[in-house]
């Protein structure tokens, strides 16, 4: 009996470790100001900033929450038609694909944590910024809008 429940306890600990090494460790990312002009109104948000492979390819995985007022924005490096997935992260978020003039494109709203349904605006862009899922819709966020970052050549208000 006793047997048993080492067993089982050993088990459980094997898969206990596979789970935490299936999650990539998070790199420290720059953090910047980024501001969002949505018709009148101006939307001031801090982000990480992911500008390599590796911080583009683990964007928010792992992560249990993002605050209201934060946001990680990738630099693809070029212009192109990027293709982004919800594998291993926990919470829904808002896709904003932005040009290089820092004109947001389209949006994605509430894309599904888990999913590996690819997440593309149809276009190339220069960036992309994820918001916690609901925020496009909370803040009136449309295509149209602009996003003030040095990435799109405009400094925020706060810089």
């Amino acid at each position: 009996m006793a047997f048993r429940f080492l067993a089982s306890g050993i088990a459980f600990g094997i898969a206990a470790l596979a789970a935490v090494a299936q999650t990539p460790p998070q790199p420290v990312l720059e953090q910047s100001s980024l501001d969002i002009v949505s018709r009148e109104t101006v939307h001031s948000f801090t982000v990480e900033f992911a500008d390599d492979q590796i911080e583009i390819a683990t964007g928010m995985m792992g992560r249990p929450e993002l605050a209201g007022d934060a946001g990680m924005l990738f630099d693809l490096g070029r212009v192109r038609d990027p293709s982004f997935w919800m594998k291993d992260v926990l919470i829904p978020l808002d896709l904003l694909f932005i040009d290089t003039g820092g004109t947001v494109v389209a949006i994605a709203e509430n894309a599904e944590p888990g999913s590996l349904r690819r997440i593309s605006p149809g276009i190339p862009v220069r960036g992309v910024l994820e918001l916690r899922g609901g925020r496009a819709e909370e803040l009136d966020l449309a295509p149209g809008d602009t996003v003030r970052h040095p990435l799109f050549g405009v400094e925020t208000d706060s810089e």
